[in-house]
């Protein structure tokens, strides 16, 4: 007997217009996943234990609202775990890195989306790349 077990995905975002619409798009491209949104004021702890894979985004470097988050995974380890992170900053890009450091996640590539608009081949190959 053959049981399906589609891949589990958190999403957490700033709640911003822009990172939401990527992330949408994340959700668009991965149709055989299980996939949590939430924005970073209503993440708790236990969003991301039965995730295989997450992904952060956020418009702007150090939102307040990812203090819990940034907290957490300071002191978690999820050494190995696939991780993306995505934004319309480079310096935002450059925050969500440090803030995955000490976590051991596997980070990938960032993704760099100057407009919130994203070709669905670019997409799908980042995305194929974090999730290999």
């Amino acid at each position: 007997m053959a049981v399906d077990i589609k891949k589990r995905i958190l999403i957490v975002t700033d709640g911003t217009d822009s990172i939401q619409v990527i992330a949408k798009s994340i959700i668009s491209a991965l149709p055989g996943c299980r996939i949590k949104l939430c924005d970073a004021e209503s993440f708790t702890g236990t969003d991301i234990l039965p995730v295989q894979a997450f992904f952060l985004g956020c418009e702007k470097s150090g939102p307040a609202s990812f203090a819990y988050l940034s907290q957490m995974l300071a002191h978690i380890n999820l050494a190995g775990r696939p991780c993306g992170i995505f934004s319309t900053s480079g310096k935002a890009l450059k925050y969500l890195s440090g803030l995955v450091k000490d976590s051991e996640a596997a980070l990938g590539e960032p993704l760099l989306a100057m407009d919130s608009e994203i070709k669905p081949a670019a997409l799908k190959k980042w995305l194929k790349e974090i999730l290999k």
